[in-house]
């Protein structure tokens, strides 16, 4: 009898398994066993689908952190994410905000905001790259105008290059998450607000003690997805500036692919790409971390 049951309920598990069982299986191909193989190819010396890999142990990791060329880019990487993030961030909020406030071109405004993170990011790199040239860009056109004799040579000066780039990254990313912060607002209980003008809260307060707190669920999936985004920046820097003037804009995911597919150094590559999956993990477990300290449930 009760062998009988527990075959009754294996075999209620079996539907659900098989639902899962194609995802699970492009999961397994596309992500998991690669991500294995990267790591074990990591303390390799293997430079190409021709060469057979020599286990080195932890020489990549060592060269690693001596490397000059993989610090600077490290180091252009946090301040793309310091800035990035929290501009982000901002920008979407107040956009969801200002949109949530309005009637009749909530739609098209949206589609507007949302438009840019659908082109094409080569496109939009190209685009870019004129309006910001120093000579016939619009940009400093306007700028000159306006009484700034000498303004910035933006993707030609190593001091303006990565901040160009940044600027570029939060205009075509806010939108998709201004969507998500709205779906946000909008799901935040009227009863709440109309609790807090009976306590004579004003609009300020109003954000300050009902918004931010009901939106800190969804602020905190925005800000743990901003922070993977500006790690995993690439389009922009291949299309712009490929990495220049210098090495002023070289991030990790660009320094990865120059190791790998240029200088054929996969294995080191590969050791590359382990530290940078290792720093997003800690960042996202500190942020798990702190989640009990500002997010509300």
């Amino acid at each position: 009898m009760m062998t009988s049951k527990r075959l009754a309920n294996y075999k209620s598990y079996i539907p659900g398994t098989l639902f899962i069982l194609p995802a699970f299986v492009l999961f397994a191909v596309f992500i998991f066993v690669p991500l294995i193989y990267g790591f074990v190819m990591s303390f390799t010396d293997y430079g190409g689908f021709n060469v057979t890999p020599n286990f080195i142990g932890i020489d990549n990791y060592v060269n690693l952190f001596q490397d000059d060329y993989f610090l600077v880019s490290l180091k252009n990487n946090l301040i793309y994410t310091v800035l990035f993030v929290p501009l982000t961030m901002i920008l979407a909020l107040f956009a969801a905000l200002a949109l949530n406030n309005v009637l009749h071109l909530r739609k098209y405004l949206r589609m507007a905001f949302y438009f840019p993170y659908i082109t094409s990011m080569v496109s939009i790199a190209i685009a870019w790259g004129l309006l910001f040239n120093p000579v016939s860009g619009p940009i400093n056109y306007i700028l000159k105008a306006i009484g700034i004799a000498n303004p910035p040579e933006w993707l030609m000066s190593s001091h303006w290059a990565l901040f160009a780039i940044i600027l570029v990254a939060v205009w075509k990313s806010f939108g998709y998450y201004m969507i998500i912060l709205l779906a946000g607002i909008q799901g935040i209980p009227e009863h709440l607000y109309e609790a807090a003008k009976l306590d004579g809260a004003n609009k300020f307060k109003q954000f300050l003690y009902v918004t931010l707190p009901s939106l800190s669920p969804t602020l905190f999936m925005v800000l743990i997805l901003t922070i993977i985004n500006s790690f995993q920046v690439f389009d922009l820097v291949s299309v712009m500036t490929d990495g220049g003037p210098g090495r002023s804009t070289n991030v990790l995911v660009f320094r990865i692919y120059q190791e790998a597919f240029i200088n054929y150094r996969m294995g080191y590559a590969a050791a590359m790409s382990t530290v940078l999956f290792l720093i997003i993990m800690v960042i996202s477990l500190i942020q798990f971390r702190l989640e009990k300290k500002w997010v509300t449930y």
